[in-house]
């Protein structure tokens, strides 16, 4: 037998193994691996403990209606879409929503600034100016 069978006996189920005895009774083995699956449950809970120690600081999934930009402005139409000639801009400077919160869209009502307070976004019109002649 090994030497470490010699000294130190093995004891499984009340079993004791001694020099010469080696672990290769399919009864033996089972009894090893009962052993392991008496240690399921615990690992199970330290598993769970860790997971929940660690789940605030993972990163947060978004829903569906989080993601959405566009919540109310022509929902009817599959794209929004807004044109505007330049030679109509009568003013020298003309601003645009680019929130989709603007009670007037395309133009922009200075709604982002509600949004960016709300949300911590930085998002602001889109400015067109005539060039001065």
């Amino acid at each position: 037998g090994s030497l470490s069978s010699e000294l130190f006996p093995v004891s499984i189920w009340g079993a004791e193994l001694g020099a010469g005895q080696f672990l290769s009774s399919p009864v033996l083995l089972f009894a090893l691996f009962s052993e392991w699956l008496r240690l399921l449950p615990f690992l199970g809970v330290l598993a769970l403990l860790g997971y929940l120690a660690v789940r605030p600081f993972l990163p947060k999934k978004k829903q569906q209606k989080d993601s959405l930009i566009n919540l109310k402005i022509q929902k009817e139409n599959p794209k929004v879409v807004n044109e505007i000639n330049i030679e109509d801009l009568c003013l020298t400077k003309a601003a645009y929503c680019r929130c989709w919160r603007s009670k007037t869209f395309p133009a922009c009502d200075g709604s982002h600034n509600k949004h960016n307070e709300l949300t911590g976004d930085n998002v602001g019109p889109l400015i067109l100016k005539k060039k001065e002649v």
